[in-house]
């Protein structure tokens, strides 16, 4: 949601009627995973995606014929569907994309909850008994709605919505009404974007701090040197804080959706850091230096009472080895490396 949520504003501000088009099932080879979401108009415009290209066209149609109807639909995509193959999803991949009108009060709300870096899960009748399909609720953990699904569902769909949020994704659920009736409700996370923690206003950091922000990362720096860590050097960044590594992190929540790049290569704003991020849940914690600089490092933090499976947790040399030497080719290394580790892979 975050990347279409500024189009979608611009759009409604203008008087036009939104339809939003969600990943809810994948199979196979699919070129966009569930939770992905595409926006238009019916004077087309888009925002987002739904697949690599493939299916949009038919969506775009499906979603213009779901304002003018004010009814949901629930497309189906594969390369055994003859409206899939010819608009070319031959890549041996199947998607359910769900498509409703965007009601402007649900939206403010959605609009809030991700503009204030809140967690929340709209949770969708995608299937079921025809007077309930496409109605929906904004979940924000542990009972806050906004809207209702009725029939009994209300209850289960903040139970569903909490547990989505903690797992961190979205997922198609079967739920039963109080009359009986089975339906299936797609609960979709809208999560905080993952924030970029860069210990050190250095060059890298400059060239980092923007690759991330491209890929939606909220990005911190924190360096008490005032000739490096300057709104001169960081106009762009979300938050820079001129303090001490002890001060700094009190302004910064660090959670399992954090990561860390420890860039300064000065043991005085380093090994601070580190012991404080060591001992927290964010999901990387990387560090600037040649494997000797790392070997001393370890051998500091270790006299200083860091267990060894504390420092277990760092990567150190800092990011992949892709051969490059340049502020700019180490920055692409680091975030390279805290991708695949969000992502599960092996570094």
């Amino acid at each position: 949601m975050q990347e279409i949520i500024t189009d979608i504003e611009r759009w409604m501000r203008a008087g036009e009627s939104v339809a939003l088009a969600t990943v809810i099932n994948t199979w196979g080879s699919a070129p966009r995973g569930v939770g992905a979401k595409m926006a238009l108009t019916p004077g087309g415009k888009i925002s987002g995606s739904v697949s690599g290209g493939c299916v949009e066209g038919a969506v775009f149609e499906a979603g213009v014929a779901a304002i003018r109807q004010q009814r949901p639909e629930l497309l189906h995509f594969g390369v055994a569907d003859e409206t899939a193959f010819s608009v070319g999803l031959a890549c041996g991949g199947h998607i359910d994309v769900f498509v409703r009108p965007l009601q402007t009060d649900l939206f403010a709300a959605i609009e809030e909850r991700v503009r204030g870096g809140h967690a929340a899960a709209i949770v969708t009748v995608i299937e079921g008994p025809l007077e309930l399909l496409g109605r929906e609720t904004l979940v924000t953990p542990p009972d806050q709605m906004v809207g209702a699904l009725g029939a009994g569902l209300d209850a289960s769909a903040c139970q569903l919505a909490t547990e989505a949020i903690q797992a961190g994704r979205s997922t198609s659920v079967s739920a039963t009404t109080k009359s009986g009736d089975r339906v299936t409700l797609f609960v979709d996370a809208l999560l905080p974007p993952p924030v970029l923690v860069m210990v050190g206003g250095v060059h890298i950091a400059i060239a980092l701090s923007a690759m991330a922000k491209v890929l939606g990362y909220r990005t911190v720096v924190i360096d008490p040197r005032r000739a490096f860590g300057n709104p001169e050097r960081f106009p762009h960044v979300d938050q820079l804080i001129q303090e001490w590594p002890e001060q700094a992190f009190r302004q910064v929540p660090l959670t399992a959706n954090t990561c860390v790049a420890m860039l300064t290569h000065d043991p005085k704003i380093d090994d601070p850091a580190l012991k404080i991020v060591l001992e927290s849940p964010v999901f990387y914690i990387g560090a600037l230096g040649s494997r000797k600089t790392h070997e001393k490092r370890l051998r500091r933090l270790m006299d200083d009472g860091v267990p060894v499976e504390k420092l277990n947790r760092l990567h150190a040399p800092i990011g992949l080895d892709l051969g490059g030497r340049t502020p700019e080719e180490t920055a692409l290394a680091i975030l390279a490396e805290i991708v695949a580790v969000r992502n599960g892979r092996r570094v």
